[in-house]
Formats: C-alpha cells, structure tokens, sequence
C-alpha cells in the first residue's frame, strides 16, 4: 500500500479535486490512503473569521462560498458539508460573545479546514465510483499531548493506526474496501480535545501512517517537479534532484527551501520508508524520492538554498584565552534569551553566529554577552547554503571561492554542517540571489565541468 498526501493547493477547487481524483483513480490499485490540507486559503481565511469574531463580527461568506460552491459545481451531497459549516459558525458566535479566543479554541478552529476537505473528496470519489469513507485523523489513531497549536502525537497512535488500517493495507485487489480519506494535521488529545500538529503536520500524518502501516511509499504530491537543485523563484531552470537523503533534505528545509519540515519526515526515517514529492500539475514526471543512504553514485553538489533575512553576531573575548567555558557561557546567554542559533563558526576566544532577523530586540542579549565579551552585530545578512558530499568539501570551496571572487562577492563566514550534507556561506542580503545563480550556473549549468570524477560527478 501507499499514502498519497495532497497540499492546499492541489485540492483549492472543484477543477483541481476532479484532477487529483484522477490521480487516485490511477493509483487504486496500490491500495493508498489518502491525506488532505485545508482547500486553498482556507486556513488563512479561518484566522481572519477568528479575528473578525473578536469584534465581534460573525463572517465566513468566503468559506462557505468556497466549499459550498464547490459541492454544487462536483454535484455531490451537501449535508455533510453543512453540517460542519453550521458548526463553525455556532464556535465564531461563541468567539464573538465571549470576546476572546484561546489555543484549544484555536486548535478546534482550524480544524474545520481539514474536517471540510476530506467529506468533499471523499464524496466525489463515491460519486465516480472510486469506493471510499473520509476519517478524521483520530477516528484511525492519531492521538497527542495537549500542546495546543503544536502537538506531538503518543508513542500509541502507531499501534492503533495498524489496528484500525491493518486490513485495508494488507487487504486483496478489488476486495471492495474503502479508501480511506484522512485529514491531515489534526489529532486529539487524552481529553478528547481536537490538537493541531505544528509545521508540516500535514506532511507528518502521511509519514506516521506510512510508517506504521510499513508502506510501500509514502508520495507527498505539491506543484513542483520534485524536489529541485534552486528556489525556481530564482533559478528558473532548476531541475528536480530524482534521488535525495533524509538528511539532505532535512538541511534543504532548514536552510530556506520548500521541501518537507524535518520533523515530518522523522517517522519514515526510523522505519526506512521511502517519501517521494510528485507534481500534481505534472502527473508524469518522477519526482524524487527520499531515502535513508545512497546506493548509486551522484553529484557531489546536490542542491543550492538561501535562507534571506538573517543577523550575524561576532563575539569576541580574549580574556577567554586558554580557558574553557567560554562557549557554553555564550549558548547559556541565547537559552536564557530564547534566541535560536542557525549556523556557528568558532575559534578558541570567538563565535560567530547567525539568528533569525525576526528575533526580537536584540540589545538586551547584546548587554548581557558584552559583560565578558565585545559583541557586534550586523543586520541584513543571508545563509547560501551548498548541499554536498562535504568529504569533498575543499574541491567544492576551491571551485565556489574561485567563482565569487571572479565576481567580487565577499564571504563574511562559512561554516561546515555536522550532519556532512552542507556548506553554509554568510554573504549580504542583496548579493544572496546573484550567489545562488552564480553557484547553480557553475555546478548545475550545460557547460559545467567541474568536479567530474568517478565518485560521481557532473558529466
């Protein structure tokens, strides 16, 4: 069996459902389990109702008309449908009442994007004889803690997931059995409380199914080929990589690129259950898969990502010379601060280090690292960050230095990750897009020549 996980955008209106629906027409024989997102905007639109509810204004009009019109242009039953509409209205009444608007409420809140998606596909696919029954995630299993708005499901949810999809996945060809339509996301708690699940929580349902049903893979289908050597955004001839690792990808999303969250793609690790991201615009297309370790040789560069938008802080102390302590006094100041660290370089009396722009104030951190250290901070910077085969990484730094001097961009930091899958460059915000094509052009261009050895590199 396999899971097939479709994103927002892949289900945002009637044309797009009959599309994916297709889709899973011809995938039946693989006995899938489907996963959904919310439609569209939809759960953008449900916080902007929660807002407009604190005044004290009940309006959903787009909504309703987005699903309502929907059921009408699919020509499928509208009760289901209604029913969870008249719900949510009854919860925004209560929100404008009382004025107030609390995480559980929240959660309960945006559940209804999901809870609305799967009732109208799964409708549609009865209604062109594709036999199957939508399930709200904990109607299979999915049970968390109480974290509202970013959950983490029990250890349990995989042994009740076998016991309630056990048979379909193992069932017979043609065995007349549903296929279920699950909503992604979404769990409950011991309380019987709906739980959202955090960044890419949808993604996350489809792993935690397809690892505890021992799937034959799980496909995360979005609107790109796969995914790609760029941001496309930049790079418009970025191609899809057809074979990447966990931990390649997992650096990729951290570093800016729109790929699945690793946190999502943990379950799937821990068994070795292949992910394969598809292109619902692009049926034919392979995509690329993600995998625990390569069997075959490839590039040694794989993949260029930015993350834009970043603070560069340099700290230095050498009355710290010859004397230990100095970096866990550092990372002590940043826990105390809550501030999270993206990449560090280090020498025995200086840590450089970046952290997200959207940080806040940063002057009472600044205060409390200069009582031991001068600190500077400068604003407005960017990661560039090489996903590759770091045990070539002086070929890989030889070729990209050579490159950016040509072009008199000055790198400020690099740092090499421990996961030995990235290069991390810090370069100003405004030269960050010119180094990623700068970089694409060189190891992914049609005139590329570079590291062409036989431990797999460009031909």
């Amino acid at each position: 069996m396999i899971v097939m996980k479709f994103g927002g955008s892949s289900v945002a209106n009637a044309d797009r459902i009959r599309h994916i629906a297709e889709i899973v027409r011809e995938y039946r024989d693989h006995r899938p389990v489907v996963v959904l997102s919310a439609m569209g905007d939809t759960t953008d639109d449900l916080f902007e109702a929660a807002e407009q509810a604190l005044h004290g204004h009940v309006v959903l009009d787009k909504i309703e008309k987005l699903h309502l019109d929907t059921v009408k242009a699919l020509e499928i039953p509208h009760e289901e449908v209604t029913r969870r509409l008249n719900e949510l209205r009854t919860l925004l009444t209560g929100i404008s009442m009382l004025k107030e608007i609390t995480p559980r409420s929240r959660d309960y809140l945006v559940s209804f994007g999901e809870r609305l998606s799967v009732r109208i596909f799964s409708a549609y696919l009865n209604t062109i004889n594709i036999r199957s029954e939508f399930q709200d995630s904990w109607d299979i299993g999915f049970i968390s803690d109480s974290n509202y708005n970013n959950a983490e499901l029990l250890p349990e949810t995989y042994e009740t997931i076998r016991k309630t999809l056990g048979s379909y996945a193992s069932g017979k060809k043609d065995d007349g059995k549903a296929i279920p339509v699950v909503t992604g996301f979404l769990a409950l708690d011991k309380k019987g409380f709906i739980t959202t699940l955090g960044r890419g929580g949808s993604d996350l349902t489809a792993t935690v199914i397809g690892a505890s049903l021992r799937a034959e893979e799980v496909q995360t289908w979005k609107d790109v080929d796969g995914i790609l050597t760029a941001d496309p955004r930049i790079v418009p001839e970025a191609h899809s990589v057809p074979v990447a690792t966990y931990d390649e990808v997992a650096e990729l999303a951290y570093f800016g690129a729109q790929v699945l969250h690793p946190r999502s793609m943990r379950p799937c690790l821990q068994t070795g259950t292949p992910v394969r991201v598809k292109n619902s615009y692009n049926i034919s297309a392979p995509g690329s898969i993600i995998v625990t370790k390569h069997t075959e040789k490839v590039p040694p560069v794989r993949a260029i990502t930015t993350k834009q938008n970043v603070t560069l802080v340099d700290i230095v102390s050498t009355r710290m010379l010859g004397q230990y302590g100095f970096l866990a006094k550092v990372f002590e100041i940043f826990a105390a601060h809550e501030v999270s660290v993206d990449v560090v370089a280090t020498s025995e009396v200086s840590v450089s280090l970046t952290v997200d722009e959207k940080t806040e104030e940063l002057s009472s951190l600044r205060r409390d690292l200069a009582k031991f250290a001068e600190v500077t901070i400068r604003k407005d910077k960017a990661i560039v960050t090489i996903i590759c085969d770091v045990r070539r990484s002086s070929q890989i730094l030889a070729q990209t230095f050579k490159v950016l001097a040509l072009k008199k961009i000055n790198i400020q930091m690099i740092s090499q990750g421990a996961s030995k899958v990235n290069i991390s460059m810090i370069c100003n915000s405004s030269e960050a897009v010119r180094v990623v094509r700068l970089l694409h052009q060189e190891y992914f261009g049609s005139d590329s020549t570079v590291l062409t050895n036989t431990s797999g590199g460009k031909k």
